[in-house]
């Protein structure tokens, strides 16, 4: 028999291809603000060996037996202080970032949101846009300075997903973004807004990034270096504004967890000197963060304040990350589309 006359198959499953799929992915979040919820997101979190670098054979009897037999406590109470009736503010504006341009792409291409770890995971929402008929994808990490425990746990996942995939769609990933100007404009722009609109003139700014190890410098990270290449290029914008003229900025990095020398100087060490020192009016942004979440919420804005009032300054404020303002998502519109060409 010639493969002429062969019958295809009766049953062969119908495929949908030909759209294109856009996945925005943040770092996670728990189900719930309460300690068993948060527990199980920790020791995702935490389990990861891109995220804790000591060997699991040391890691893991620390983590199981010390880590998430106390933790989950006080962070179910940090979580519990900025959920919404919405639920976790970071799924929930990296959601809305989503619908926000999925508005302005089109019909043939579907824009959707993953957690790396907690819920939805990177592995659900694959399975579901390939099902859609996605055999092109373009996965968005919403992390603007590339750090291996970030970035490249994002890269990692996709990959053990699609070695389970029989039929793989094209990817594509946004790059770091840290000294891009449509990044460093919508910034700028947005934070002028805010200062703008404040009862008080600060004296003083800082620039708040996520903390990491000092060894992850050592060993070659970027990290570090894009967040100050950030910092001094989003300085330079914001010197020129009149809302910023004469303020002194200062870039700091928060989070410290464990008893490893981190990346220096840290923002909580920080906003008690300059309160010690005598500043009176400080203001801080975070602009390592696409979404606000508890980082920014609870313990900048709550932690942070208390910390610095203490000290002896007198207004304090945490600027908005850029979310789903105008110019945040102006700018995610013009580098998704930048990145989908081609495909667009």
């Amino acid at each position: 028999m010639t493969w002429q006359n062969q019958q295809l198959p009766h049953e062969h499953p119908p495929v949908k291809s030909g759209a294109i799929g856009v996945l925005l992915v943040n770092l996670g979040t728990p189900d719930a603000p309460d300690p068993a919820s948060v527990r199980q997101y920790l020791k995702q979190f935490l389990s990861d060996r891109r995220v804790i670098e000591i060997p699991p054979i040391a890691w893991q009897p620390i983590l199981r037996g010390i880590i998430l037999n106390t933790r989950p406590q006080k962070s179910a109470a940090a979580y519990s202080k900025i959920w919404t009736t919405r639920g976790s503010p970071l799924a929930d504006i990296t959601a809305r970032q989503a619908e926000a341009i999925a508005d302005d792409l089109g019909d043939n291409v579907i824009v959707d949101y993953a957690m790396r770890y907690g819920q939805p995971s990177i592995e659900q929402r694959m399975i579901e846009m390939t099902q859609k008929g996605c055999d092109r994808l373009l996965i968005a990490p919403m992390y603007p300075q590339y750090c291996a425990a970030t970035t490249a746990t994002v890269f990692d996942e996709v990959a053990r997903v699609m070695k389970a995939m029989r039929w793989q769609p094209a990817l594509r990933f946004l790059p770091p973004y840290h000294d891009d100007a449509l990044y460093l404009d919508a910034l700028a722009a947005d934070l002028t807004r805010q200062v703008a609109s404040l009862s008080f003139r600060p004296e003083t700014m800082l620039l708040s990034f996520h903390g990491m190890p000092q060894r992850t410098l050592e060993k070659g990270d970027p990290y570090h270096c894009h967040c100050q290449k950030t910092a001094r290029l989003l300085r330079e914008r914001l010197e020129t504004t009149s809302q910023f003229e004469g303020v002194r900025f200062e870039t700091t990095f928060q989070s410290r967890f464990g008893p490893a020398q981190w990346l220096e100087p840290a923002t909580d060490d920080t906003l008690i000197a300059e309160g010690e020192r005598g500043t009176k009016r400080l203001v801080v942004a975070a602009p390592g963060f696409a979404a606000d979440c508890v980082e920014t919420l609870e313990e900048l804005a709550l932690e942070g304040r208390d910390e610095f009032l203490e000290a002896g300054g007198e207004d304090y404020a945490v600027l908005d990350c850029l979310n789903v303002s105008e110019a945040g998502v102006s700018m995610l519109d013009a580098m998704i589309r930048r990145e989908l060409s081609g495909w667009i």
